[in-house]
This record gives structure tokens, sequence and C-alpha cells, in this order.
């Protein structure tokens, strides 16, 4: 009577460690961008920050022909954006085609991108060689103290031209922007400092602000 009781729990036992170690198994799949937010946002805010008091000489009201063919980079659309809202911040007025403009503002991209550097006190994190077939061990590190920077850098220049002759109108020097966060570690545990950059802020209630 018991051994037949065993029994006919025998099966329904393994059919719920099975689903037990099914479910155990069960992964979710997220997809693998270039860049984290994070380094997204650093790049984004120096643009932002590059671009801020951005003028031409050119009065107040004159139509403007943005050229961005020469401005090539992997975030290139978010930080000719940014340059085009500056300049309607300023009062100019923006064209799609070159024809109807007054002037031309060539622009390019000297630097849009993320600059990383990371300082230890103690034994950093490294790569060692154990045969001469160059395979390799990882040591972890064994640190007191460490502190990592992460910095958006962006510059940007350009010059301006009379759309209708060519003539040169003058030049835009460099502007340059920076986006920084440090982090910091105490024996590899405890973490402070800022961890990830911020999105841009708004007022409440509010999403919009006028030029």
């Amino acid at each position: 009577m018991r051994r037949g009781y065993v029994s006919r729990l025998g099966p329904a036992a393994a059919l719920l460690a099975g689903a037990s170690l099914i479910t155990a198994c069960a992964s979710t799949t997220e997809s693998n961008i270039g860049r984290t937010a994070t380094e997204q946002l650093l790049i984004a805010r120096a643009a932002d920050k590059a671009v801020e008091g951005l003028s031409l000489p050119l009065p107040t009201g004159a139509v403007v022909f943005v050229d961005e063919t020469y401005f090539q980079n992997d975030n290139s659309r978010y930080a000719i954006s940014a340059i085009r809202a500056a300049l309607s911040d300023a009062g100019y007025r923006l064209t799609r085609n070159k024809e109807e403009a007054d002037a031309v503002f060539e622009v390019r991209a000297g630097a849009l991108a993320l600059e990383q550097m990371r300082r230890v006190f103690g034994i950093p994190e490294m790569r060692v060689p154990i045969n001469e077939s160059l395979n390799v061990v990882s040591l972890p590190e064994l640190s007191v103290y460490s502190n990592r920077d992460r910095a958006g850098v962006a510059e940007f220049s350009g010059f301006l031209y009379e759309a209708k002759t060519g003539a040169p109108l003058g030049a835009v020097l460099p502007m340059i922007g920076q986006y920084r966060i440090r982090s910091h570690k105490l024996f590899m545990i405890v973490t402070w400092g800022q961890q990830q950059a911020q999105p841009g802020q708004r007022n409440p209630g509010s999403s919009w602000t006028e030029f």
C-alpha cells in the first residue's frame, strides 16, 4: 500500500523537478549596442555645451544654410541638430535650400567621442602570459582605492561664406565642450560619486521653451 502510493508520486515528482529545471534555465535576451546609454548621454551633453553661445558675423534674421557635408562622425546627427538649434536660438533663420540662403555655414567635427581614465591605488587588473603559445590568464584588480573618469568630448569649427558668390564672410573658431562624470571605489566594494550621466533638465509641467 505504502509502496504503491510512493510509486504513484514518483512520476509526478519527476515532472515537477523537470519543470523546475526548465524554469531555472529560462533567460531574457537583450540587444547589445555599440555604446551604453550613459556613454551616449556623455557625448550628447558635450555637444550641447560646445555650441552654447554660438554666433555668426551676420545680422539677426539672416538666412543660413548649414552645410554638413564634411561633418562625419558616428554621433553627427545629434551634433548637427544641436548646431542648428543654437543658430535658431541666436536669431538666425535656417533653410534646407542653399539657393535661398544669405550665407552658408560649413561645419566640421574635430572630436565627438568618449574619453576614459582610470586611476588605481594598488594592483590593477592584468593579463599575464603563461606559456610560449601566448595564452594569458587574467588577474583581478587588488586595490585599496580607485576612481574612474568618463568624459564626452566635442569640438566643432567651421567657416562662413556668401551663398551666391562664395565670398568669405568669416570663420568660427573651435567650439569645445566636455561633460564629465567621476566614480570612486574603496576596497573594490564601496562605491560613490556620479555613476551615470543625467538627461537634460526640464521645467516641471513644461516640455518646451521659447527662443
